[in-house]
């Protein structure tokens, strides 16, 4: 409920706090006086778009700050608790226009968006009127507003709609790389082919390579030391030894000693040259290879090296890239299988989903019959009992809400076609059947404050009167706020205010004043006479106001 309204330099009022109560709260006054003014304030501390600029001429900026009651339970809280501010039994709402155009919010005095603010709004306020586009002439609502009067959950159905997308979204990939596989399937099974002859191993490139470049050295070196061990052979260094030691021997017996120690050095040379020779012949051994062998290596190195750069990966990696390859193929030969088992579950999410709009479709078409009987029975009293309000229900896109299309239609006399709820009625029709609906579905918008912008305009004697009573009855247990120029809507007010202009410092400004009872009998007197007020026209006021 709005407990307060307080409005600082807004277009042309200065300083205005308006305390509001429960039951039905009319705002009178003559046109122009400012009434529409109040809403607009309203509006902008809701975050609703509006007018651009409201800062009052001379100020600095304008302000506007709403008090509401936020009772236990209040859809409120939901919104606040998402915005991470808490929550009391006050709701304190204010913003701030400056005069450069600059605007700024805060809730609970926590400083907010203007996004924060407009859902705070859908949970605090509903503005009806004639040229309503936020609530029940809006035909993108009307769905949601019959969902309600059916107290609908559409949590399954959601889910419903939701594995379904999953479901198709699943296909649709594997599907894609199916055929991205399929297109390329004559390269994976001719490469997989190619891998597995080949069959490359881990590390196996280094040890090949490392297996080549020793064979290749022992190939250069192995002559070099061939000719070391001819040249310590008999042939060579052992021979000459020999040679020279047989000579010196042979002379020794007429040398007087002086060969011997020469003699034995040269003993010691040979067993030293032949433990050389026998080292040369141990290496030399050791550097034999087979050429095939070098070129059995050599063509297997080189055929990896080929397929990695062919492949565009190392050598190392060429078992796992093969292993890919092999994955892709699979793929493509499990390809049908998994198809299947994937067109399956999206039948059954499209066949879960079809159950499920099928079963909202019939609460809402039942709904749907509850709302058009109760508003034929709460539009007899307001005079239209020649009309007929119908809800169609038709088949629409299919999506998270379902598979239907709500609009609210009537058809004004007996006979007449049928047709949007905003195009057929007239501006009094309009009002009525605007305030029937809202009877009618108000139920289910509990601890939201509805507001009514002159709804009874074009309407008057027992029309009037019975708007009236329909609004006294839905502001029961509620609260209403009613801006009127009809005196027999004022009359069943709990509450009146009067909006008015003055003339001060040469300034034009709007104030409101609250009525008390004999105060009330003057201004719906003047709503009944104009400007100049009679006793007859205040006996009359006295009669509305006993009801």
């Amino acid at each position: 409920m709005l407990r307060c309204l307080d409005i600082r330099d807004v277009l042309i009022i200065d300083r205005l706090s308006l305390d509001l109560g429960p039951g039905l709260n009319v705002l009178t006054g003559e046109t122009g006086a400012g009434k529409s003014i109040l809403l607009d304030a309203l509006g902008f501390v809701l975050g609703w778009r509006g007018r651009a600029e409201l800062v009052r001429q001379g100020a600095t900026q304008g302000e506007v700050t709403a008090v509401f009651d936020l009772p236990a339970g209040h859809a409120a809280q939901a919104v606040l608790a998402e915005a991470g501010i808490e929550a009391g039994d006050d709701l304190i709402l204010r913003r701030v226009n400056a005069a450069d155009g600059r605007k700024t919010a805060w809730v609970n005095d926590r400083r907010v968006s203007g996004e924060v603010l407009r859902d705070l709004s859908d949970t605090l306020v509903e503005l009806h009127g004639q040229q309503d586009d936020r609530g029940l002439l809006n035909p993108r609502g009307h769905r949601a507003l019959l969902d309600a009067y059916a107290g609908l959950d559409l949590a399954p159905l959601r889910a419903a709609w939701a594995a379904q997308r999953a479901a198709r979204a699943e296909l649709a990939e594997a599907e894609a790389a199916l055929a991205r596989a399929a297109a390329e399937e004559d390269f994976l099974r001719h490469a997989v082919a190619e891998l597995d002859r080949l069959d490359p191993r881990p590390g196996e490139d280094e040890a090949l390579d490392a297996r080549r470049r020793m064979m290749q050295g022992a190939g250069r070196i192995r002559e070099d030391v061939a000719r070391a061990l001819a040249a310590l052979s008999d042939e060579g260094a052992e021979g000459r030894m020999r040679d020279a030691l047989r000579w010196l021997d042979g002379a020794a017996d007429r040398a007087e000693g002086r060969l011997d120690a020469p003699m034995e050095a040269l003993n010691r040379a040979l067993i030293e040259l032949g433990e050389a020779q026998a080292g040369v012949e141990r290496a030399l051994e050791a550097l034999d290879f087979d050429p095939a062998e070098l070129e059995r290596v050599e063509e297997r190195l080189f055929a990896i090296r080929a397929l990695a750069r062919k492949h565009g990966v190392l050598p190392d990696d060429l078992g796992s890239f093969a292993e890919g390859l092999r994955t892709r193929l699979a793929a493509i030969d499990g390809g049908a299988a998994g198809m299947a088992r994937l067109g399956k579950a999206l039948a059954e999410a499209e066949a879960a989903y079809a159950a499920e709009a099928a079963r909202v479709t019939a609460a809402r078409q039942a709904a749907a019959r509850r709302l058009d009987a109760a508003m034929a029975a709460e539009l007899v009293p307001l005079k239209m009992e020649r009309a007929v309000f119908a809800t169609e229900v038709t088949a629409g896109e299919p999506g998270p809400e379902g598979v239907d299309a709500v609009t609210f239609t009537v058809a004004t006399n007996p006979g007449a076609p049928a047709g949007p709820l905003n195009r057929i009625a007239s501006g009094g029709e309009l009002s009525r059947f605007l305030l029937a609906l809202k009877v009618c579905l108000t139920g289910e918008s509990p601890g939201l404050t509805l507001i009514f912008d002159e709804i009874d305009r074009g309407v008057g004697g027992a029309t009037a009167d019975a708007v009236g009573r329909r609004l006294k009855a839905l502001a029961q247990g509620a609260q209403v706020l009613v801006v009127t120029h009809s005196p027999q809507v004022a009359a069943f007010g709990a509450r009146h205010w009067r909006v008015e202009k003055r003339v001060a410092g040469g300034q034009t400004l709007s104030s409101v004043t609250g009525l008390d009872a004999a105060e009330r009998v003057e201004e719906i007197a003047r709503m009944l006479a104009g400007d100049t007020v009679t006793e007859a026209a205040r006996a009359a006021a006295r009669a509305l106001l006993a009801g």
